[in-house]
């Protein structure tokens, strides 16, 4: 038992020296779409949108996609102006192009019906949203509200487990995992550091 605990100690301390590393590292790469929205509009709708736009898709792709459909549309209101045929052909070539333009009208009239067009701060609240997984409504709460929540896809997934820092089989357990044993001053940042580290 006292060699288990050492070594968990060291695991710990490791964890602290890992991110110090990235925080100096990082900047020197290209910022993440779905961060970079965050950072530039402080908009939760811009980050869940783009968050949206974002899963299976390479970053690229889903900056331009952003771009151009939050030219038109930044807001739930006007989104719901545009039709879903003229969405899918401002997010193309985005992956699952027509079923993401679906979903986003979708999401935009529940925004309005049930949040007066403001998108919850809250995780389960999100999840009520149909298309918005863990991963997203950890991303509109930590990049779009700055509130402490841990974002995981795959490279938090697998990076996390690379180290040894924990040992999960899913995304899902990961992120249970994280909420018990990461730092809670390391959350909101933990996702941004590890994505741009996986990217590069």
């Amino acid at each position: 038992p006292k060699e288990a605990t050492k070594t968990s100690a060291v695991k710990d301390r490791e964890i602290h020296a890992a991110l110090r590393i990235l925080r100096r590292e990082v900047p020197k790469w290209e910022t993440p779409i779905v961060t970079l929205m965050a950072e530039t509009y402080r908009s939760p709708f811009r980050v869940l949108i783009s968050c949206i736009l974002s899963l299976r898709t390479q970053d690229a792709t889903t900056a331009q996609a952003s771009r151009r459909l939050f030219a038109l549309a930044d807001t739930p209101q006007a989104m719901l102006k545009l039709t879903t045929p003229k969405i899918a052909k401002l997010i193309y070539p985005v992956g699952f192009y027509r079923t993401k333009a679906n979903a986003i009208r979708k999401i935009c009239r529940v925004l309005m019906r049930d949040y007066r067009g403001h998108v919850p701060d809250e995780i389960d609240e999100l999840l009520k949203l149909k298309g918005v997984g863990r991963k997203t409504a950890n991303l509109v709460v930590t990049l779009g509200y700055r509130k402490p929540g841990i974002c995981v896809d795959t490279h938090v997934h697998h990076i996390s487990n690379r180290w040894g820092y924990i040992k999960t089989t899913t995304p899902e357990k990961t992120e249970l995992a994280l909420r018990a044993k990461l730092p809670k001053r390391y959350w909101i940042e933990y996702n941004d550091l590890l994505v741009s580290f996986g990217q590069h």
